[in-house]
């Protein structure tokens, strides 16, 4: 008998908890929506398996010695990830359509106000919950993910706050994924049937030079007015630098595929080892959660409501449901947003207008990142 009680004691089911059922369910959830929904796969299948593996009892795969704990620690707790993501991104993204209407990197901008609302909101919760106890970093680094870019959140809550990376990418890459669930309620109830109609103007040919020349001096003034966010920006701009410099074919396309693709395999499933129920079920980790759904809710709310201020102003319109494509989340929310428009005016294509915001949503929250960074470290 003893042992068999031995035998029964090494066992998953006697370790088992009711936290561990919990997060095996949100995990098996996670996986349901990126393959029969298809919200984001590439993003919630690794995620949701990660949580699965993370919620194994006894054996410690997200453990400091287990494959997703030196994964962790080697690459996201480094902040490697999410610069080799940018490269990838870089390479991936056209940035023509912010070339060809300087206007919209307005409402890219406008879209980080989410990031400052958010920082705002965690200060708030301390006076609010003697539960919570977030410092001026914490907020600021919870606060970045109302830009809804994942590595961007990353890389600054490595450097600010440690202690909650793991909640704060879990809420971050969430988040990028939900795009198609959260953002289209806030773009209908924020405008007309009239605005979303709106057709806007072929956008003009970008030529190889401007094309060129655009990542390079986004790096470079980036390097001189904020050299925190170098980092970033300056991954981004090589990774775009790649695609567009033509001689480099082999590179472009690794950075496109093997590089971005390994890399986001394995960020997701690090990030979903930050799923396991002992670290996940907690109440900070649960306030950080409705904080990143306020933070992107507000992002999407502020680059719509900007657009329709510059239809007020302004002489060529604009559809406001591109401002909502001004958050950092590329190319999910620009596709959301041509999806949302074609359903009111099938022959109203806003993908191209809607890259504009994106890739200016990208900077802006690297750029935000920046200011984070040179002002609290």
């Amino acid at each position: 008998m003893s042992v068999f009680a031995e035998l029964w004691q090494t066992t998953g089911l006697y370790h088992l908890t009711a936290g561990h059922v919990i997060m095996v369910a949100v995990s098996c959830l996670l996986i349901w929506l990126g393959i029969a929904k298809q919200f984001e796969p590439l993003l919630l299948v690794p995620i949701g398996f990660g949580g699965l593996l993370a919620n194994v009892p006894v054996i410690g795969i997200a453990g400091p010695d287990g494959f997703l704990g030196m994964m962790y620690a080697v690459g996201l707790r480094t902040g490697v990830f999410p610069l080799l993501i940018f490269i990838g991104v870089g390479a991936l993204t056209d940035f023509g359509p912010l070339i060809a209407n300087p206007r919209t990197a307005l409402l890219g901008a406008a879209a980080q106000f989410g990031i400052f609302a958010t920082m705002i909101g965690a200060l708030v919760l301390n006076d609010l919950f003697a539960f919570v106890d977030f410092s001026l970093e914490d907020a600021a680094a919870i606060g970045i993910i109302g830009g809804a870019d994942g590595p961007t959140a990353i890389f600054v809550a490595t450097r600010l706050a440690p202690d909650l990376l793991g909640a704060i990418a879990v809420a971050a890459y969430s988040y990028m994924a939900l795009v198609p669930i959260i953002q289209p309620p806030i773009m209908r109830a924020l405008t007309t049937q009239r605005e979303r109609v709106i057709e806007m103007r072929q956008l003009r040919h970008v030529s190889r030079r401007e094309k060129i020349v655009f990542p390079i001096m986004t790096f470079l003034l980036c390097l001189l007015l904020l050299p925190d966010a170098t980092p970033l920006v300056g991954a981004l701009a090589f990774g775009n630098l790649l695609r567009e410099a033509g001689v480099v074919e082999r590179l472009s396309r690794t950075a496109q595929n093997e590089l971005i693709n390994i890399v986001t395999i394995v960020l997701g499933l690090t990030v979903g080892s930050r799923l396991e129920a002992s670290v996940f079920l907690r109440a900070e980790t649960l306030g950080i959660l409705a904080l990143g759904l306020f933070a992107f809710s507000i992002g999407t709310a502020s680059g719509v409501v900007l657009a329709k201020l510059m239809n007020r102003f302004g002489k060529e319109p604009i559809n406001p449901l591109i401002g909502a494509a001004g958050v950092s989340a590329v190319p999910m929310s620009a596709r959301v947003v041509s999806r949302v428009g074609m359903e009111y005016n099938p022959e109203n294509i806003l993908l191209m207008h809607a890259m504009g915001p994106n890739v200016a949503g990208v900077i802006g929250s690297a750029v935000a990142a920046g200011v984070f960074l040179s002002a609290l470290m």
